[in-house]
């Protein structure tokens, strides 16, 4: 799940953390005309949830910063998932130059 991290809380409570600015697309997402900041990571997410993963919607909740993205909650495996799918867009340029290509064709706003 590099390069991002889950952290237990609390018993029971998770975060999904990345820092901003760590991810081998960084470069890109700015070629893109984004910055890759928390909020960026927040709009990746939301939009990896509309898009290809649908039974990840509500599970979680979102608590970005300038310089983190955060997805926290109480259901582990949801959050993995997440973690997976943005671990995935954060080591690969052509995943994420498509996924920002179709977000911004859908009209979507990252917000960054």
């Amino acid at each position: 799940m590099t390069p991002l991290r889950l952290i237990e809380t609390r018993p029971g409570s998770f975060s999904l953390l990345l820092d901003a600015g760590t991810t081998q697309v960084d470069g890109l997402v700015e070629e893109l005309g984004h910055e890759p900041n928390g909020y960026f990571w927040e709009g990746a997410a939301r939009f990896l949830v509309s898009t290809e993963a649908q039974g990840l919607d509500g599970r979680f909740s979102y608590d970005p910063e300038g310089g983190m993205f955060c997805a926290y909650g109480q259901d582990r495996a949801a959050l993995e998932e997440l973690g997976a799918l943005l671990a995935a867009v954060a080591a690969d340029g052509d995943r994420m130059r498509k996924l920002v290509t179709s977000a911004e064709a859908a009209g979507f706003d990252f917000d960054d």
